[in-house]
């Protein structure tokens, strides 16, 4: 496979891999704003050159948008292959070079988040095990971060104090979100629209800055689904799984 790094020279010409081409469309263009903001950080975005969902994006740990403390890691926010790309050796191509080029940047390991069971929109546990990374730590909603270091003597990462035990204060549905997933920008208003239609108590708190990120009650911040302040889940859901949730 052939694969090309997506950079602010090229940000606008290049597709994003998340099925959506048009780069009027705002998920499109919240998704590449803030991409922008986000190279001089050290993020790098490498794609397949074939349109489809082929890419990882990561980032100095420092500059990650999740509350943890990994200072020296290098943060992958989302290694992604599927549809007629899965079962090409894909992932462990991109995640090599993700290796290399955090090993030539001195970084002291990889990590990422998931779960002991696969959730949606987080890595494959049984990938990253056959990989060699670790669980490092876990907060006490199942989400995991797992990390690879390139030294057996390197400090293991973990999550912020914030995001250990994911509670809310505040009741009904309240969603935490960015806009580091494009989805977001479509699904967002519908479920605060549903929500106003049906008389339904819900909040969205968008979070727009590293700083609010980094201390977010939440290992996931790209979506934090909380009912009466319970973490419910990272799914992005459009208006019937809303809906459907709030039903019971």
């Amino acid at each position: 496979m052939e694969y090309i790094q997506v950079t602010k020279d090229n940000l606008e010409e290049e597709h994003i891999c998340c099925a959506i081409s048009n780069n009027k469309d705002v998920q499109v263009s919240s998704k590449k704003a803030w991409l922008a903001d986000r190279f001089e950080e050290g993020l790098v975005f490498l794609k397949s050159v074939e349109r489809g969902k082929c890419f990882i994006e990561y980032i100095p740990a420092e500059y990650a948008w999740n509350p943890i403390d990994a200072a020296g890691y290098m943060y992958i926010d989302c290694l992604w292959v599927s549809g007629s790309f899965k079962g090409h050796g894909y992932s462990s191509e991109l995640l090599n070079e993700c290796i290399r080029d955090s090993k030539e940047k001195g970084k002291k390991g990889l990590c990422i988040l998931a779960a002991a069971k696969k959730k949606p929109f987080l890595a494959d546990p049984k990938f990253l095990k056959y990989k060699g990374f670790e669980v490092a730590d876990e907060a006490d909603n199942g989400i995991q971060l797992w990390y690879l270091p390139f030294d057996e003597d390197a400090e293991k990462p973990k999550f912020k104090e914030c995001a250990k035990k994911v509670h809310i204060e505040e009741k009904g549905y309240v969603l935490y979100y960015t806009n580091q997933c494009p989805f977001n920008a479509k699904y967002v208003p519908i479920l605060e629209e549903t929500a106003k239609q049906n008389g339904i108590d819900f909040k969205a708190v968008k979070i727009e800055s590293k700083e609010a990120a980094q201390n977010a009650p939440t290992p996931v911040t790209t979506y934090a689904f909380f009912y009466d302040g319970e973490y419910v889940s990272n799914e992005q859901m459009n208006d019937k799984k809303f809906l459907k949730i709030v039903k019971g």
